[in-house]
């Protein structure tokens, strides 16, 4: 049917991170709810043992906790704001930077939530250990005389749709 999505070339240098492992940006985040706290896992595919990676948590706009390190890494976050879905959809921003000695090779950032869920097949669905029942659509691309090429302002549209039921 041909290209009917937006389509990026991506240049990267000799040393990045890993855009080969799995199809994802070479970063994956897991955060990890402890009482009031977080601790967050953050593994990043590249492959160069020579090199560091520098990790930050961003939220807000401000850097609020770093490590440095040539392997996976655990940042713990104080005090953490949770997502809860509509009400709060709170994100926070994990940023690994590639460098050997001063240079700056490659960079990735990732958005993510922390929060809990866990499903009770008696009761539903929880999440941050509240009741939170979940409504699931059907969405098909099928426009008249457009098909399954959707323009960014169809799948607008449809979002606002999916929202106005619920």
């Amino acid at each position: 049917g041909g290209i009917y999505r937006d389509v990026s070339v991506i240049a990267v240098p000799e040393n990045h991170f890993d855009l080969d492992y799995y199809g994802a940006p070479g970063i994956m985040v897991t955060p990890e709810i402890k009482g009031a706290d977080a601790e967050i896992e953050i593994k990043t595919f590249f492959k160069n043992d020579k090199c560091r990676v520098r990790y930050e948590i961003i939220a807000d706009g401000e850097v609020i906790a770093s490590k440095e390190d040539n392997d996976d890494c655990e940042i713990e976050i104080k005090n953490v704001h949770l997502w809860d879905g509509l009400d709060d959809p709170y994100l926070y921003t994990a940023e690994a930077v590639l460098t050997a000695g001063d240079e700056v090779l490659d960079n990735v950032k990732t958005r993510f939530g922390c929060r809990t869920f866990k499903i009770d097949p008696e009761k539903g669905f929880f999440l941050n250990g509240e009741s939170y029942p979940l409504r699931g659509v059907s969405r098909h691309q099928d426009r008249w005389g457009i098909g399954n090429a959707l323009l960014p302002e169809h799948h607008k549209e449809d979002m606002e749709y999916i929202y106005e039921v619920g």
